[in-house]
């Protein structure tokens, strides 16, 4: 080889659209997405998996998108915060993290509203502790993470409010 970077096809689901990418099975997904899709609202923050900030669902569960290589991603559904929205509606998350004031410097923003739709997806009653210990692996310089454990209560509570009865 003459130091050219062997490409591989790959085929996956991003925020709803089916796509066919090629690139270095080496690559990030956290670079894949900011640099060659264009998708910045996942943040870099500390590139080791530590912090949070580049929280990315794959295949429904949360994951650090600077820990994932594209080869891994082969028939993923990938969700970033771009894609949260359901259609031009905010997702109860990011309305209740605007409302609570859950955002200040807003850099960890994008990996804690994934990391609490995660949460909600999975239980929509949580208790303040679960709602604490899912929030555990995203790091917040700023709020000191109170009104991102009420937004993420109203948010719960909100769309607990949106399921049909059951009776």
């Amino acid at each position: 080889m003459n130091g050219e970077v062997m490409k591989k096809k790959i085929n996956l689901t991003l925020n709803g659209k089916k796509m066919t990418l090629e690139m270095p099975s080496h690559r990030l997904l956290l670079d894949l997405l900011r640099d060659e899709i264009g998708l910045t609202g996942t943040k870099e923050g500390c590139g080791t998996g530590d912090c949070g900030a580049c929280t990315v669902l794959l295949n429904g569960r949360p994951v650090n998108s600077c820990l994932i290589f594209s080869g891994e991603l082969e028939g993923a559904d990938l969700v970033t915060i771009e894609g949260l929205k359901i259609g031009p509606e905010l997702h109860p998350v990011q309305k209740a993290f605007i409302q609570d004031g859950g955002v200040q410097c807003g850099y960890c923003t994008s990996g804690m509203l994934m990391m609490a739709k995660a949460l909600l997806d999975e239980n929509m009653s949580p208790t303040e502790e679960e709602i604490r210990f899912a929030l555990s692996g995203n790091l917040c310089r700023c709020t000191g993470y109170a009104k991102i454990v009420q937004a993420v209560q109203d948010a719960a509570a909100e769309l607990r409010a949106k399921q049909p009865s059951h009776g």
